[in-house]
């Protein structure tokens, strides 16, 4: 069980986000497409993650539009991204200590998907009704 990829449990992602784009597009997009998260994708890189926690948090400090706050500002710059091959238990175990609600997956300099805490979930749901003798309450130690 430990040995699945985090591919397997990862959404296919379909909506990015430009940096220079407003808060207001962003937002419109998440709830357009039911998702919390957005690459930021400028000339084809990755430049940062927006979350709908980061619109909240800007939209609680300022007074400012969401027309006119860019979702470069309210981004963050520093993703957690991971390998499609990388183990879900260690991306899991990684995204709960750096308390993060996504990990880009990647395949090389592409974005290949994006897991979630929603995409943990329901691993997890799989995992247990496939496995329920095998689960264990600790982490496998690291290869």
């Amino acid at each position: 069980m430990s040995h699945l990829c985090i591919e397997h449990f990862a959404s296919t992602v379909l909506v990015r986000v430009e940096p220079r784009q407003s808060l207001f597009e962003a937002s419109r997009l998440m709830r357009e497409h039911d998702i919390r998260h957005l690459p930021a994708i400028q000339d084809g890189q990755l430049r940062g993650i927006l979350s709908q926690r980061d619109i909240y948090l800007v939209e609680t400090l300022t007074q400012a539009s969401p027309h006119d706050i860019r979702v470069e500002e309210a981004m963050t710059r520093e993703v957690f991204h991971v390998d499609g091959e990388e183990p879900v238990w260690k991306v899991a175990r990684e995204m709960a200590e750096r308390r993060v609600g996504a990990a880009l997956v990647m395949r090389g300099s592409k974005i290949h998907g994006l897991f979630t805490t929603t995409d943990a979930l329901r691993a997890l749901a799989t995992l247990a009704q496939a496995q329920p003798t095998e689960l264990t309450p600790s982490f496998p130690e690291e290869e």
